[in-house]
């Protein structure tokens, strides 16, 4: 069964956010609010979670999924950063944007693109987001909320509820959520390249 939490999206409930990451270690799936729109998301470790959202998205092994990640320094864990990419995120993280950088030996193959060894890694500027990341002690594995055949994210939660309400553990409710999705750059290869232009100014970058 479903749970459903309507949480405060500037000052979130500590009890919620607590339980929300217990559902999290526990082998969930939940959809949640971000600075660009609603994503759902997993343990990173966790297998079946995992298959469970690749099937929610109709996702092949070659989508590149995120890492929510708390800072820039947890980053680095998952992530090959050098210093001009790090001078780079630092600018623009948190926010809107997703970096794609190779991985490192401590992500797991079938998280890695399957060809570049890539993986996207951001830090959000969204406080239920942020508190959940701070509870967990590691990144949520996470995609935005797009449901298969449609070109928009999900951002009404409560339809969110009609539309998945069987098929993940938790929607926390943070109110209406924008459509954009975040920009995407690629910073595997010798220059940064756009990949999606989304909520992030693709001028800045």
């Amino acid at each position: 069964m479903t749970q459903y939490f309507r949480i405060h999206p500037g000052n979130p409930q500590k009890r919620l956010i607590s339980q929300a990451a217990d559902i999290l270690r526990e082998g969930g799936v939940v959809v949640y609010p971000t600075d660009s729109c609603y994503a759902i998301g997993c343990r990173i470790g966790d297998k079946d979670a995992l298959e469970r959202i690749r099937r929610i998205r109709h996702l092949d092994e070659g989508h590149n999924l995120t890492l929510m990640c708390e800072d820039l320094s947890e980053i680095a864990t998952y992530a090959k950063v050098n210093n001009p990419v790090f001078r780079l995120m630092k600018a623009y993280m948190p926010g809107p944007y997703t970096f794609l950088l190779l991985a490192t030996r401590d992500v797991p193959k079938r998280l890695q693109h399957p060809k570049r060894k890539t993986i996207g890694v951001r830090v959000p500027d969204n406080p239920v987001t942020q508190a959940m990341l701070i509870e967990m002690h590691e990144p949520i594995l996470s995609t935005s909320l797009i449901l298969p055949g449609e070109d928009l994210p999900l951002t009404d939660p409560e339809e969110i509820n009609n539309k998945l309400g069987k098929q993940v553990d938790l929607i926390l409710d943070g109110g209406i959520c924008g459509i954009e999705s975040t920009t995407v750059v690629d910073l595997a290869g010798e220059q940064p390249v756009i990949v999606r232009q989304g909520k992030g100014n693709i001028h800045a970058v």
